[in-house]
């Protein structure tokens, strides 16, 4: 796809697509849950769909429907109970989705059957074993098919025991696999986080009917969390809204930064605080962007409205690191476009997860900064980008990344030049209708 650089301000109000990680867990618990469970709000996209379509192999009827009172689209999930899903017909794909793989193999590791959860060839080369230590830990039996810690897993379901795991990085997807299949325990499992990580599945848990405590552990560290999940209570059907995704409303607002003269409204994005780091990073760049009809529900949402900003690192210098790094991972493509942008040093650390993302996000960014002009360079777990000087049209590697393809999307906006991105139907993946948007705000 070629990419032309703006030639008019951005303006107007829009809702970026359903938050990614709730819709997930919106479906996987309303598999688990008694009743029929309604979705407001879901994101549409490939990961997502994987999610559906591996659960309807469980046996799980899930269908859309719509309100005959303001005809929003609801997608309607039939529960079928923790312990009755069906023996799935050959194998479970999860496309490009490691959420959809990883929180499934909690699941199955103790259902009274035997599956294969596999995936696309990006997904087949993702790290699994992170997973696979705890649930072994567990009981489950989970081998790797090729032998190399990656999909496809074959799974043994199995009786469980329960488990006092201290998670070794902040990893939700990690976190999460353990709590699912702490549901199927035989006693009350622990995990401890050092480092918050996102907790949708913790507010979703509780919100269907689980028995499930967080505390703190100041004797950690001020941020430590203590997560603890009793089996045994039923899960029943719930009503659950799906907040706009700020990870993908970040490209919007990146987008309306950097285009001079643009104000762009965006309504309902998700403000979970451990996914708001995004928020104080903007603020550090001094970017103009004011909260609005702030509403505290069980994931906190508001409006955004994102005006045109000259982006200035405070002091010449902003490193970004520690325990903000888990609750921006997925905006840190964005955020390295925006420093490209911004006059200063942006150092950015404890990051070295981006390497084993949909792509190494580490490797990508810089050199596909460094083909736009900017200055760049890699450290083992990050990248430095020294700022403020113009960027030119590339040709842009994204290796089916859709952050990456994104990212370097807004990057053209406000770019000298044609653009040139290699793949954009990878977006399809968190944004189908990501260019769309973006031409309806011009």
């Amino acid at each position: 796809m070629k990419l032309h650089p703006a030639s008019r301000a951005l303006r107007g109000k829009i809702t970026a697509p359903g938050d990614k990680s709730i819709s997930h867990r919106s479906v996987i618990l309303g598999a688990l849950a008694k009743g029929v469970t309604e979705v407001s709000g879901f994101l549409y996209g490939a990961d997502c769909l994987a999610t559906i379509d591996c659960f309807r192999k469980l046996g799980v009827r899930i269908e859309d429907a719509r309100r005959k009172t303001d005809g929003r689209q609801v997608l309607q999930i039939e529960g079928k109970g923790i312990f009755a899903l069906d023996t799935p017909f050959g194998e479970l794909n999860c496309g490009n989705s490691g959420t959809t793989a990883r929180l499934l193999s909690g699941i199955l590791a103790a259902q009274a059957f035997t599956s294969i959860v596999t995936g696309d060839a990006s997904l087949c080369k993702r790290p699994m074993k992170r997973i696979m230590e705890p649930l072994s830990q567990m009981g489950a039996v989970i081998e790797s098919v090729n032998g190399n810690d990656c999909c496809p897993l074959r799974i043994h379901g199995t009786r469980l025991h329960a488990l006092d795991y201290r998670m070794p990085v902040a990893s939700a997807q990690v976190k999460s696999a353990v709590l699912l299949a702490s549901l199927y325990a035989d006693a009350a499992s622990t995990v401890h986080e050092a480092l918050p990580s996102r907790d949708h599945t913790e507010l979703m848990l509780r919100a269907f009917g689980a028995d499930i405590r967080v505390s703190e552990e100041p004797e950690i560290s001020p941020l430590a969390k203590k997560i603890v999940l009793a089996p045994g209570a039923l899960l029943r059907a719930q009503k659950v809204h799906v907040p706009a995704d700020i990870s993908s409303a970040a490209f919007l607002i990146a987008a309306a930064l950097l285009v001079p003269g643009s104000e762009v409204y965006l309504k309902e994005v998700g403000i979970n605080p451990t996914r708001a780091g995004l928020l104080h990073v903007l603020r550090a760049f001094g970017a103009d962007v004011e909260m609005t009809n702030i509403t505290n529900a069980a994931e906190p949402y508001a409006d955004f409205n994102v005006k045109s900003s000259k982006l200035v690192c405070p002091e010449g210098r902003l490193v970004i690191e520690g325990e903000i790094i888990p609750t921006l991972i997925d905006e840190l493509p964005v955020i390295a476009v925006l420093a490209a942008f911004a006059e200063g040093e942006t150092v950015i650390k404890n990051a070295g997860e981006l390497r084993v993302k949909e792509s190494d996000r580490i490797a990508l960014l810089v050199r596909n900064l460094r083909e736009m002009g900017a200055e760049a360079e890699e450290t083992p777990d990050g990248m430095i980008i020294r700022g403020g000087k113009p960027l030119h049209g590339a040709q842009i590697k994204t290796h089916g990344d859709h952050r990456i393809a994104m990212g370097f999307a807004v990057a053209a906006l406000a770019a000298e030049g044609d653009t040139v991105l290699d793949d954009d139907a990878c977006i399809a993946v968190s944004y189908p209708d990501f260019f769309k948007d973006l031409a309806l705000l011009s």
